[in-house]
């Protein structure tokens, strides 16, 4: 019997030492808006990291509801509470956990270019400060591509945009410059926030043949609003994402954001478990890019898709 005794709490104390080996994990998420595109980046960074801990992984996952401050106060409250990462979905989100902490490792997603987001000057493909993360950007001179293969007869594009984001404005900048070069005029449309949103669509609506509309989270979260200007003025968007096309696009080349935020994942991972320095981890993009289009926006508009295109479900 004291045999069994001992060997019973040799095993005991066996299980409790490996439960208190076992590294558990707190994450903080702090994402700017809820839409479809930033859902799904933080749906795919929760399951990537879940795949490879398990249990060991905790979650804080916060929505900002589109309000910059509100991305401060929600990093603050993960300093607080000594969270051992934090996933920063969008590029305002990004730039507040930045602005909260030097310390605590950050990995962005949703984010176009960093050194725009950054302020970054010489760009070598890493930050050098406790930044690394995802990149939503799909070639944008393959974007700009689509309106000579959809509309090679419209004169005037309309660049619609959130003058707000950083990131927009990058893209209207490079895309201007390949729309420009293809013969197009360009014009550029620029809302605030969502409450002028439907005012100046209508606006661009009125003086463009077709609109571009980039990765803007301000947009992804007004399509109905810019839907319900464009259909009954008869105005076809190219769109950056496919998010923004099915709500009111006709085409996109589009990444998979539940792939990018799975990638950010397995950065975390990498960070988290292996000791990974963040400051060296160069910054990743989506691995595929799918041209795509929405089969109800283009029968609304009579725009004809090449045989390439799939079909947004």
């Amino acid at each position: 019997m004291k045999k069994m005794l001992a060997f019973v709490i040799v095993a005991v104390l066996c299980l409790c030492g490996s439960a208190m080996a076992q590294e558990t994990y707190s994450v903080g998420i702090s994402q700017l808006v809820q839409h479809v595109a930033l859902d799904a980046a933080t749906q795919g960074f929760q399951d990537a990291l879940t795949e490879k801990l398990g249990d060991a992984v905790k979650f804080d996952v916060q929505n900002a509801s589109g309000d910059s401050n509100t991305c401060s106060t929600i990093v603050n409250s993960f300093i607080s509470n000594n969270v051992d990462l934090i996933m920063a979905n969008a590029t305002p989100a990004l730039q507040a956990a930045v602005a909260a902490t030097g310390d605590i490792p950050i990995l962005g997603t949703s984010v176009t270019d960093y050194a725009t987001a950054l302020d970054i000057d010489d760009w070598t493909g890493s930050t050098g400060m406790n930044v690394s993360g995802t990149s939503d950007l799909a070639p944008l001179k393959d974007q700009a591509a689509i309106f000579q293969e959809l509309f090679p007869d419209a004169k005037n594009i309309g660049l619609l945009y959130c003058s707000a984001e950083p990131n927009s404005k990058y893209q209207i900048e490079v895309i201007k410059e390949y729309l420009t070069e293809m013969g197009y005029t360009c014009t550029e449309f620029t809302f605030a926030d969502s409450n002028d949103v439907a005012s100046v669509t209508q606006n661009a609506a009125d003086n463009s043949d077709v609109l571009y509309i980039p990765t803007d989270n301000t947009a992804a979260s007004c399509t109905e609003a810019i839907r319900n200007v464009l259909e009954p003025a008869g105005v076809p968007a190219v769109v950056g994402e496919e998010g923004l096309c099915a709500g009111c696009g006709v085409a996109t080349l589009s990444i998979s954001y539940y792939d990018l935020g799975y990638a950010t994942g397995e950065m975390a991972y990498e960070i988290l478990v292996n000791g990974a320095d963040v400051s060296t981890m160069d910054v990743r993009f989506a691995p595929n890019v799918v041209k795509k289009y929405n089969p109800e926006m283009c029968e609304i508009m009579g725009v004809q898709v090449p045989e390439d295109y799939e079909a947004i479900q």
